[in-house]
């Protein structure tokens, strides 16, 4: 399957493809495109389109009679020189016509050596499998950074506003173009209006507010977010192993070559017992290298909402490589890719696995994938072999210098006076528990102090400390499991 680019048409229509299928889910870009990349073959002339409410239209000319899509094929048909049409709803009527189907093979035979092109727009990739053997089948992804330049510049003339901030500030427009990629054109120009540059502050940062707007749109397709609130090694309590792993390789590529795509490595898997930083670990890597990170959740692959599993995690890719550089963080993968589900779900679970698998070997574009799992014994072991991921780590419970670290980070976040709590004696009595149930006993104790209306002591900590029972304690057994299986399979994200 072609990606849709005037060079890839360009090299097709020369060596006589005249029949294309694009799966596009902008109209207004695509027939663009279409009719720029036609415009340079001579003598082909204006397109026609094709539409179910104005039939054949060509330039502002409409064609009577023509609504019927058999009609129009037929005054196609008929026409003795080079052409080009463009069909944009008659993937609504092929199932279940096999006259229009035939019709349609007859216009592809048609055109042969006659230089007549058609393409057929649709947005999903099912072809009337009698009608695979006469189409070519394109994708349109989302805009490079050089389109998406050239749509900036365009914006740049008729906003005032815009102008005038891209001249005070030469780097904006570079900077805009780079946080734009994995938006439609359409919503780019959407998130351009919304910045009202004429009205911010200098203190407002207009490719954070792009970011803003980009998060927002990129959430609302449901399928995956734009993780904004990243945070740096400062957030992490302990894992030295991790730690010198991200940063030995972010001093072999350098900042300015990751954030370039060049020697990006290809990924990692973190697995360990819930709440002791997995996730953590995943922003830190986004917030070193500067990478833009978006997070997918594999149960909503199988939702239902975005069509098929296939076609869902397509879409995710498809946006991931849009965005790339970028740190793609697939959240709980054995959610959605499981040894169970695929012994027991057969078509759709082992489909998923293999197009998984697939793109993680063959990916070109600068996509670094962080996965995290809490039970990796129930992801196949295709999976977990070599190649896929750079390296597995495993994150168990903080030792006790850890949990000392993971005190100090929480306190200072609650502005408490660090010096006047010991800190070796909280780490030492939470001995078991892990950094998320460190950080509620911090958030308790504030609260119960804020509730007296005194500032926090000792005290409130050592008495939060005593109340909770951590998972170490209740899950004791499945953790005794985890740890025995990364015993010899993972490297420790701690040093000890």
């Amino acid at each position: 399957m072609e990606n849709l680019t005037q060079q890839q048409l360009i090299r097709l229509i020369s060596v006589g493809t005249t029949f294309f299928y694009v799966i596009s889910g902008n109209e207004q870009r695509c027939e663009r495109i279409l009719t720029q990349t036609t415009a340079r073959f001579e003598g082909i002339g204006t397109p026609y389109v094709w539409t179910c409410t104005t039939g054949l239209k060509q330039g502002s000319a409409v064609l009577p009679e023509t609504v019927d899509p058999l009609k129009a094929l037929d005054y196609v048909m008929a026409l003795s020189g080079p052409c080009v049409l463009i069909l944009k709803d008659i993937h609504w009527f092929w199932r279940d016509n096999p006259v229009l189907v035939r019709k349609l093979k007859d216009l592809a035979g048609a055109s042969s050596g006659k230089r007549k092109v058609t393409f057929i727009l649709g947005d999903e990739e099912w072809v009337p499998p009698r009608l695979r053997e006469n189409v070519t089948i394109v994708t349109q992804g989302l805009p490079d950074v050089d389109e998406i330049k050239v749509a900036l510049k365009q914006m740049v003339k008729v906003d005032p506003a815009l102008a005038k901030a891209c001249h005070a500030d030469p780097a904006l427009f570079d900077s805009l173009a780079l946080a734009a990629r994995g938006l439609d054109l359409s919503d780019l120009e959407r998130a351009v209006r919304l910045l009202r540059l004429t009205d911010r502050g200098d203190d407002t940062n207009p490719v954070a507010a792009l970011l803003e707007t980009k998060r927002r749109i990129i959430q609302q397709s449901g399928i995956m977010e734009l993780v904004v609130d990243v945070a740096g090694y400062n957030e992490l309590g302990g894992m030295e192993n991790l730690k010198q792993w991200l940063e030995r390789r972010k001093n072999a590529f350098g900042l300015d070559n990751i954030s370039a795509g060049v020697g990006l490595p290809r990924g990692v898997l973190v697995m360990g017992i819930a709440g002791c930083g997995k996730s953590l670990f995943v922003k830190a890597i986004a917030a070193e290298w500067r990478l833009p990170l978006i997070r997918l959740d594999m149960s909503t692959v199988y939702g239902g909402l975005f069509g098929t599993p296939e076609a869902s995690l397509h879409m995710a890719f498809t946006t991931a490589e849009a965005v790339a550089p970028c740190v793609l963080w697939i959240d709980e993968i054995e959610s959605g890719i499981t040894t169970h589900g695929f012994k027991s779900e057969g078509g759709a679970a082992s489909r998923v696995l293999g197009s998984f698998l697939t793109w993680m070997q063959e990916k070109k574009a600068p996509v670094f994938v962080a996965a995290t799992a809490n039970a990796i014994e129930l992801l196949p072991a295709e999976v977990l072999r070599k190649g896929r991921f750079d390296e597995i780590f495993y994150v168990g419970l903080p030792d006790t210098a850890a949990r000392e670290q993971i005190f100090h980070i929480h306190l200072a976040k609650v502005n408490v006076d660090c010096d006047a709590i010991d800190r070796s004696l909280l780490a030492g009595s939470s001995k078991g528990f892990s950094g998320a149930e460190i950080e509620q006993a911090v958030n308790s104790a504030v609260f119960e102090a804020h509730a007296d209306q005194r500032p926090m002591t000792q005290q409130d900590l050592i008495a939060m400390i005593s109340r909770t029972v951590p998972l170490s304690v209740t899950m004791a057994e499945q953790i005794k499991k985890i740890e025995a299986w990364a015993f010899k399979r993972a490297v420790p994200a701690s040093g000890k």
